[in-house]
């Protein structure tokens, strides 16, 4: 089966500040999941012949084709990009009673957080994680709506022939006085100690102090902190590379800081009806005619009197589309909220980003491939995250997203999810399919032979550069009523992507006294 390549942007416009943040802790009353976790309900296991086995994107894309409402061509804001960042300064637009419309380019919101469905079977597109602890996450959405399902605390690493399990110590304290043995290869019982003391030392000060604080590598900053090289490369290396995909750990520490502390506070989980319903919940806080779906915007530029404005006094401003349609910003305000080189390639907008540039340097990306199993997962269907400790070859880590949530699989199949770092020049196709079978062989044995692939999800771009030195708090305001967001200007987390589209709608509502 050939290879899905996603577009670039993990969280923004289809992806994740200088301007003053609100409370830095995020908006007053935050509405949090109970301090139990998410709470666990019951969803039937979805089934090739589900009537409701449709991806969020696809239902989202259909319902707006069926719509007899025309499009919307102008409001006193126009947003351009539908990824977390759009969607969540959306929702604070709407909140506040400001009109506006959404552009997306794609025939669904959320960008990378889409679901597909294939034979029955959730894809998200590109393996993602669900942190509970986010802040801005826990002010922003229903958790229990969510149905948030956890995965175990902690990690099984393949080294030397073997797993060797590595738990959270507050969570699971058994597993982890187990791997206090001496012969446990995962670090010394010095490192186990320090795992510990890191996770203290999260929870000191404001949940955002880690975004300003100074600054070395994540490989630096383990050193610092006494790490042994071997709980570096075989432990913290394939952890923080699923999370950040520089298995150089040459990240920025504040990041490091930042996800220890979310990893902490809360659980790692995936929703019960996939990633994609993130983008969904936030779609439904929205008016009906807000969003407009295949709506590729390639320039902003002033209203002139060829539009309409005889005089050219006007402060509106044109966003044109591909197919040479337009959409008119009454209030001259356009907030763009696509990924850091599609904000770049825009028409009126790469010169403003040049004098208040994002993220530069080299983008991160993966590749995640999806295989279909007949039967329970291996290993006792475990709830778990898989890491390649030993260093060589393309794996990098893998899951089975049905044994989280069994809603991920029809009923008596599971589903393993791959990931690997960055996109292969070769193998690729086929070829790549067959090496990291052989890969996932050598880990489960023989019964991967007759894992059946379903999909292959290229994604060049998955996150901007975020190497030292960072400035995560980039300026939404690019200037003359234009704003940025996206995950090229915050952190590129959940938390990042969705923080910056609030930031950027406030800084709109702000400047134009609404």
């Amino acid at each position: 089966m050939a290879a899905a390549r996603l577009a670039p942007g993990a969280f923004a416009s289809g992806s994740s500040l200088g301007v003053s943040l609100a409370p830095r802790a995020g908006p007053a009353a935050p509405r949090s999941p109970a301090r139990g976790g998410p709470r666990r309900r019951h969803l039937r296991r979805r089934g090739a012949d589900d009537s409701r086995a449709a991806s969020p994107g696809v239902v989202v894309a259909r319902a707006a084709a069926s719509s007899d409402v025309a499009p919307k061509t102008s409001a006193d804001v126009v947003i351009v990009g539908g990824g977390l960042a759009g969607l969540c300064c959306a929702k604070r637009l709407a909140a506040s009673g400001v009109d506006f419309v959404l552009l997306e380019s794609s025939d669904g919101v959320g960008g990378r957080l889409r679901t597909d469905v294939v034979d029955g079977f959730l894809l998200d597109r590109g393996f993602a994680i669900f942190l509970t602890g986010y802040p801005e996450a826990r002010a922003t959405l229903d958790y229990d709506a969510l149905d948030l399902r956890p995965f175990y605390a902690g990690a099984d690493v393949r080294f030397e022939g073997a797993f060797h399990r590595v738990a959270d110590p507050l969570r699971h304290p058994l597993d982890a006085i187990a791997s206090l043995d001496p012969s446990h290869p995962i670090g010394s019982v010095a490192d186990k100690i320090l795992v510990g003391l890191v996770r203290l030392n999260a929870l000191l000060g404001d949940v955002y102090d880690s975004l300003t604080a100074p600054e070395t590598t994540i490989a630096g900053r383990l050193n610092e902190r006494g790490f042994s090289p071997e709980m570096q490369h075989r432990f913290f290396r394939p952890f923080m590379s699923g999370i950040f995909f520089d298995p150089k750990l040459g990240t920025s520490s504040r990041l490091f800081e930042f996800v220890m502390r979310m990893l902490a506070v809360g659980q790692n989980c995936l929703p019960a009806r996939g990633i994609g319903d993130v983008a969904e919940q936030l779609l439904g806080t929205l008016p009906s005619d807000a969003v407009r779906l295949n709506a590729e915007a390639v320039e902003v530029r002033p209203k002139t009197a060829a539009d309409g404005d005889p005089g050219g006094s006007s402060s509106s401003k044109i966003v044109t589309l591909r197919d040479g349609s337009s959409v008119e910003s009454k209030s001259g305000v356009v907030i763009v909220a696509t990924s850091g080189p599609d904000a770049e390639r825009l028409a009126g907008v790469d010169e403003r980003l040049r004098l208040k540039p994002s993220a530069s340097g080299d983008a991160v990306g993966t590749t995640c491939l999806y295989f279909a199993i007949d039967g329970p997962a291996p290993r006792e269907n475990c709830p778990i995250l898989y890491l390649n400790g030993d260093g060589p070859g393309l794996v990098n880590n893998c899951c089975f997203p049905s044994a989280v949530a069994d809603t991920y699989a029809p009923a008596g199949t599971a589903l393993a999810s791959v990931s690997l770092i960055g996109v292969p020049a070769s193998p690729t196709g086929d070829a790549l399919v067959e090496t990291v079978r052989g890969e996932l062989r050598a880990w489960f044995g023989a019964e991967v032979d007759g894992w059946r692939h379903l999909r292959t999800y290229e994604i060049p771009f998955a996150q901007p550069n975020q190497q030292v030195p960072t400035d995560l708090e980039r300026d939404v305001r690019l200037g003359d009523g234009v704003y940025a967001c996206g995950d090229h200007r915050s952190p590129a987390t959940f938390d990042g992507a969705m923080r910056s589209g609030r930031t950027a709608a406030e800084a709109a509502i702000e400047d134009m006294g609404w």
